[in-house]
């Protein structure tokens, strides 16, 4: 891409005509796509609608200094940005908002995210790398406000790592790591956290990220005023302006209709991103939102005439026309020429893609109705069948939703008949169920080889006098084992670097592989898993330390909505392996228990979440992890690290397989099913119990998500026909997971004799102290009381009642 001045020094002027008249086209496209969208959002076609219309002009200028290699972090408006980089076409646009789901048709989810939200495919379809560096690239677009920040932050970290970590195989990922980070926001969405979070640890690492500001005065219908200090986020970041004497950022503001000067501002942050690894924040000021916030409200209810009559005579393609024209570029007749055919060629796409969108439902609309028409006729409910038909004939535009709601109401009425053509009908709606819903449901996980889950196991090997250790120094030996194996491999977190995290399962490696490799960070969990999530998108392996699993609180969010969604979201054309490694389980007091597991299960789907009950398996699932796709959660066990165990002697190369359970103990009475640290007292308290003749069979889950895959857990269940779930989260938490899994799927109901309990924490946070731990978690006392007291309903002779 080539600067105003570029321009005018190496073009002819008629080739710098052309290249601003290209420009001119795109943003008059851009406009009619959103105009167009607005409307089918209102027709019913669509179902909801957030356009970029009034960002057009910046978003050209910033696709100028964007270079293949270069990565996007955005936000729902930056459609022009796409168009303008060659990587969103018109009936493209109007396939995401039909949300079809044919992934070439619709390349940015395959209609699972809503219009406005843009993405680049980084894999092949077995799953592995393309050559990044010669593509231009977009991370996938979430829609929480400022969520697109921290994974910003690691895009752009990326590129310092690559510039000066030596080992790493860079083919398909750097170009010596010149490639900078574009990130773009609203001006409202500066209010949040993230923002500040993200703006804070880009100017303390220095890294090449260009931030822009689409600056419009509103959030939705809330005014600047009330949403930032001196209603000027450039103004109250002027302390983060770098100086002769100390790092920060450099600030830019433009004008959001100054064309020339938007290229010259966006070519200068290039530079300065690019040659000098500097954050870089573009304010980008005086834009419009033409339509309002989204198709869900109107802005003239909260704009008033004077800022209505402003916002129409500034509007950034209004002024840009006036300054083409103005500079004899093109005259009124060339443009109204060029923005005939640009508007035709919109309203051609959009009916290209409707029909596209509309086509293969309507031929299985048909195919219902050739199936309705002599069931009628076969069944005593013919004239209810008929009137179902009847109404889907008349339905002009289809959805898949209209024809199986149809197709099974009348199943209902056949339920008492047998007749082909009612068995015709269940095969025609299975079919459609087995070919649509992966449609829907498909790439939580990665689907080919690369799946952690294929990765087979391991186990460790030990020689007749192996070493009895600390279990930190076997973490830290299978890390420093890592790090020498994995060059694109490294670590950082609160206290990981310099005193080698607070168990010093590091010790000593940052010395060994330098303070890139092995990092220590601010206190700001958010971006911590920020830059995880962006470095593993530009095929680095970090690991992301955060201190505790209480702190993941404050990273949930990130996890949740971008890190457990980026596969699926991209339907498997992007992946982020980020290894989120925590600590956790019986610690003390409230904010210190780590124990939160019932909301990572139901927030991070998507997410592995493994709970190895000793140091050696966690060694063996950060080794399983490094060969595979998905990203995952290790919570070691807090109160482990100084317990011994016994050395391998094939350390490296352990691998705990993922979503397998383990037997401990075998046993006849009752299947018991836990794991970490609370594993350890039910192992105890089964020696107790074996005393008064309970036999119990202990498992250990390891991996919560997935959750055992092989389905031991219920070929157990079949020989003890009793089962306990020990667990030290709340009521309701982790437990009730455990047992839907294990009734629901694994079917497990058939084969009880008793019912199946549980029993789990309080349902407070746990107290401090050891008397707070005692009366707030599952003790040993409670753990024999409990099975004792299942024995005791089944025999209450051999058991009698303890108290």
């Amino acid at each position: 891409m080539q600067t105003l001045s570029d321009l005018n020094n190496n073009l002819s002027f008629e080739d710098f005509k052309t290249e601003v008249l290209n420009d001119y086209r795109t943003a008059v496209i851009s406009r009619e796509c959103s105009l167009l969208g607005r409307r089918e959002v209102l027709t019913g076609k669509a179902k909801f609608g957030i356009f970029g219309d009034g960002k057009e002009v910046p978003q050209l200028a910033m696709a100028k200094a964007f270079q293949k290699g270069d990565w996007r972090s955005g936000y729902y408006r930056d459609q022009t940005f796409m168009m303008a980089i060659g990587e969103l076409t018109p009936e493209q646009f109007f396939s995401g908002l039909y949300a079809n789901t044919n992934l070439e048709l619709e390349p940015m989810s395959a209609g699972r995210q809503m219009g406005g939200h843009f993405v680049t495919h980084s894999l092949n379809e077995n799953g592995s790398w393309k050559n990044l560096k010669e593509q231009y690239n977009s991370s996938a677009d979430i829609s929480p406000t400022a969520g697109q920040m921290p994974r910003l932050l690691g895009l752009a970290q990326a590129s310092k790592i690559f510039r000066n970590v030596k080992g790493i195989n860079a083919t398909n990922f750097s170009n010596e790591g010149n490639e900078v980070a574009w990130g773009t926001i609203g001006n409202a969405s500066t209010s949040e956290g993230l923002f500040f979070e993200t703006i804070n640890a880009a100017g303390v690492l220095q890294v090449p990220m260009v931030i822009s500001v689409w600056d419009d005065e509103y959030g939705i219908s809330v005014h600047a005023r009330h949403q930032t200090t001196k209603e000027n986020i450039s103004e109250i970041l002027k302390g983060f302006q770098r100086d002769s004497a100390t790092k920060g950022f450099e600030i830019l503001r433009v004008k959001g209709w100054d064309y020339a000067n938007l290229v010259e501002t966006y070519q200068e942050a290039s530079k300065i991103a690019r040659e000098e690894h500097v954050p870089v924040l573009i304010h980008v000021s005086e834009l419009t939102q033409p339509q309002g916030h989204s198709t869900s409200g109107s802005h003239e209810r909260y704009k008033n005439a004077e800022r209505l009559e402003w916002e129409s005579d500034n509007d950034c393609n209004v002024k840009f026309r006036a300054w083409v024209i103005e500079s004899g570029i093109a005259t009124n007749e060339n443009l109204i020429e060029i923005e005939r055919a640009a508007k035709r060629d919109v309203r051609e796409a959009k009916k290209n893609a409707w029909n596209t969108f509309l086509r293969p439902i309507s031929k299985e609309q048909q195919e219902l109705i050739t199936l309705l028409k002599p069931i009628a006729k076969l069944s005593v409910n013919g004239v209810f069948i008929s009137k179902i038909a009847e109404t889907l004939t008349h339905i002009d535009e289809p959805t898949r939703k209209d024809l199986l709601s149809s197709a099974r109401r009348v199943l209902r009425y056949l339920v008492s008949e047998t007749f082909e053509e009612k068995r015709k009908l269940q095969i025609w709606i299975d079919t459609l169920f087995e070919n649509t819903q992966p449609r829907f449901s498909s790439h939580l996980y990665s689907q080919t080889q690369g799946s952690n889950t294929r990765i087979n196991e391991v186990k460790p090997a030990f020689d007749d006098a192996a070493e009895m250790v600390d279990a930190r120094i076997i973490l830290r030996d299978n890390f420093d084992a890592i790090f020498k194996n994995y060059p694109e491999s490294l670590i950082f977190g609160e206290d990981t670097g310099n005193i080698g995290d607070v168990n010093q399962g590091l010790e000593g490696l940052q010395a060994k592989y330098g303070e890139l490799r092995v990092a220590d960070t601010g206190i700001r969990e958010a971006t911590i898993l920020g830059q995880g999530i962006g470095m593993a998108l530009r095929g680095l392996r970090p690991i992301a330390e955060i201190q505790y699993l209480d702190y993941i609180l404050y990273a949930l969010q990130i996890i949740s909505d971008d890190l457990a969604t980026t596969h699926y979201r991209t339907k498997g054309k992007q992946k982020a392996p980020l290894i989120i490694r925590t600590r956790g389980h019986r610690l003390e007091g409230i904010w210190h228990s780590g124990s939160q597991m019932g909301g990572i299960l139901n927030l991070a789907k998507g997410v592995n979440l493994l709970v190895p009950r000793n140091m050696t398996k966690a060694a063996g699932f950060y080794n399983t992890l490094l060969l595979g796709d998905d990203p995952a959660i290790v919570v070691e066990c807090l109160n482990g690290y100084r317990l011994k165990e016994k050395m391998p002697n094939n350390l490296s190369a352990i691998k705990t397989p993922v979503g397998v359970v383990e037997t401990l103990k075998e046993g006849d009475d009752i299947t018991l099913v836990s794991y970490g640290s609370t594993l350890r007292i039910v192992q105890e308290v089964s020696k107790e119990l074996l005393a008064v003749g309970i036999d119990a069979e202990i498992i250990d889950i390891q991996s919560l998500m997935p959750f055992d895959l092989n389905h031991d857990i219920v070929k157990s269940i079949a020989k003890t026909n009793r089962v306990m779930i020990i667990d030290e989260d709340v009521p309701g938490g982790a437990s009730a997971y455990i047992l839907d899994e294990i009734l629901n799927r694994q079917n497990a109901f058939q084969y009880l004799d008793s019912a199946p309990k549980t029993l789990t924490a309080k349902e407070h946070r746990p107290a401090y102290g050891n008397d707070g731990d005692y009366f707030s978690k599952p003790s040993a006392e409670d753990i024999y009381e409990a099975i004792y007291s299942v024995m005791h309903e089944t025999n209450p002779t051999k058991f009698p009642k303890l108290r």
